[in-house]
């Protein structure tokens, strides 16, 4: 077990003895908040805008699942896949499993290789993955493919958030941090959703115009059956590029993103955990625009100095003989050896819980099949409402990008689950009562579009952003990286079994029961942002 140690910082230097803790907190809350904040600092801002190309690639892997599997030529070219609620399920989760895994053990390689390093590696890995994807002819390379990008895409989730972190001013990392979630919105909406749209067209929305559909009824009328509506030789309308070019578009921005970012800075805290200290000095003042003598520069590079070597100390003193393998276990112990530790892992293991089990997940995932089951013609309609879902999603984040950093976190994580409380519970209601013949109840299927619709914009400016932004606050540096991987796993591994069950939720039950499961976690949300949350604004 580890030994207790003293919590005052351990430094030689008698410069950071001189600094007193106003000076520090000058150093943390120089400058101003939200929009104004972010352009005062344009260099910065370029970083993060470039950075979050790796939230757009996990925004762009749920939106063009949920558009191929509405798609008749995937449903032609993968029978069982676009027929099987199960096997759809694991089809969509596989990618999600992996990222847990790839998140999970991404924090030590980190701390190793760097961050900026660590970005460039997955972009690799990525790059890998999406290609057996576009090209896959059998289902074995389609499942290989969404293994291989699943595990790049849970590590860049863990390590982008924390360079962006790690690189900004505490007066503005909230609105840094808020523009990856931003960037995953952007690769749901504005790419992925209007991308396969628009691809879905080509040849037509119909695998084969000539032969009627024979499947299961949908609103009292027939839907295609991949078993049965295919001529011999394939699809004579719908052609396989319709899919193949919506899953391969995300090999461009991953590959901008891994050639930028080798022009990109380090981050001053991993230059300083290395003992690259004036180099780390170098890397801030050019981030900060100040010179390196500057007062708050100065300011800041001492208190990250203050803050390694005592995390260095005191790892020394807790682990004295422990080799490299010890060590890699240890920093996944250290949160189970005293209350603090654990009680910052378990809040930042609650938020990205909560930010998958409140529903959001499912209905990304599934947006087409859920405007379908509420009306919508499942190959167009429900295809643009899912593109508009996108859209909202996007505009509805912004509001966190302007208040995170002046309202503070605990007020909107506060009112967006009681929004998504509020628009579940009557989604759940008008689904039991008028689900089974919607054709008959137009009113009450348009109110319940609309509540989907509030339930996305309540969920984006609050748990989406903050869910990366909190876990990222609330761990001091020499427990960030592992402890961000824990944290960003916990999200994968929620979203994987969300991802699992929603197919199965969504079409074997009549009676909102899918709605209401998530709206109980809604409730449990409200009360633990309500009683537990810190408060981490300027922190």
């Amino acid at each position: 077990m580890p030994r207790r140690l003293p919590l005052s910082p351990i430094d030689s230097k008698q410069e950071v003895d001189k600094c007193s803790d106003s000076d520090l907190n000058l150093a943390r809350l120089e400058g101003r908040v939200g929009l104004r904040g972010l352009f005062e600092n344009r260099f910065i801002l370029g970083i993060t805008l470039f950075s979050t190309l790796g939230g757009f690639l996990f925004g762009y892997d749920p939106g063009v699942v949920s558009n191929v599997l509405a798609i008749e030529s995937f449903g032609a070219a993968f029978p069982d896949i676009y027929t099987n609620a199960k096997l759809k399920g694991w089809f969509v989760s596989i990618l999600l499993l992996a990222a847990w895994f790839g998140s999970l053990v991404n924090g030590p390689v980190c701390d190793k290789i760097g961050r900026k390093r660590d970005i460039i590696f997955n972009v690799v890995i990525f790059l890998i993955g999406s290609s057996l994807q576009a090209g896959d002819t059998a289902p074995i390379h389609l499942f290989a493919g969404r293994v291989v990008s699943g595990l790049a895409i849970g590590s860049l989730t863990h390590v982008v958030p924390m360079y962006l972190a790690e690189i900004s001013s505490a007066n503005i990392r909230g609105s840094l941090v808020s523009l990856q979630q931003l960037a995953i919105t952007l690769g749901v909406s504005d790419t992925t959703n209007w991308i396969a749209y628009g691809t879905s067209h080509i040849g037509g929305t119909r695998c084969a115009p000539e032969i009627p559909y024979s499947g299961r009824l949908l609103n009292g009328s027939p839907t295609f059956d991949p078993y049965n509506d295919v001529p011999v030789g394939g699809c004579t309308g719908q052609t396989q590029a319709s899919w193949r070019i919506a899953v391969g578009f995300q090999l461009l921005p991953a590959l901008f993103l891994g050639v930028g970012m080798l022009f990109m800075p380090y981050s001053p805290r991993w230059l300083m955990e290395q003992g690259r200290e004036e180099e780390a000095l170098q890397t801030l003042s050019r981030l900060r625009r100040k010179p390196a003598d500057d007062r708050s520069v100065r300011f800041e590079f001492l208190e990250i100095m203050a803050e390694v070597r005592y995390a260095r100390e005191a790892m020394k003193a807790a682990y004295p003989d422990a080799g490299s393998f010890r060590m890699f276990i240890n920093n996944y112990l250290i949160f189970f050896s005293s209350w603090p530790k654990f009680k910052r892992l378990a809040i930042g293991g609650l938020t990205m819980f909560f930010q998958q089990f409140i529903g959001c997940t499912a209905i990304i995932y599934y947006a087409p099949t859920i405007f379908g089951q509420l009306g919508l013609n499942p190959n167009t309609t429900s295809l643009l409402a899912t593109g508009v879902y996108g859209v909202v999603n996007m505009l509805a984040t912004l509001p966190a990008i302007i208040l995170l950093d002046s309202v503070g976190r605990r007020p909107l994580l506060i009112s967006g689950a009681a929004g998504c409380l509020t628009c579940l519970v009557v989604v759940g209601a008008l689904v039991t009562v008028y689900g089974r013949d919607w054709s008959a109840h137009e009113a009450a299927a348009r109110t319940a579009i609309v509540f989907v619709f509030l339930y996305d914009v309540n969920f984006s400016y609050s748990w989406a952003p903050i869910g990366w932004l909190l876990p990222s606050e609330i761990f001091p540096l020499h427990l960030r990286s592992t402890g961000i991987s824990i944290t960003t796993s916990i999200t994968w591994i929620s979203n994987f079994v969300v991802g699992l069950v929603s197919p199965s939720m969504l079409t074997t039950s009549k009676s909102g029961l899918a709605y209401f499961t998530f709206a109980g976690f809604s409730l449990l949300a409200l009360l633990s942002a309500t009683f537990l949350y810190p408060e981490t604004k300027g922190r």
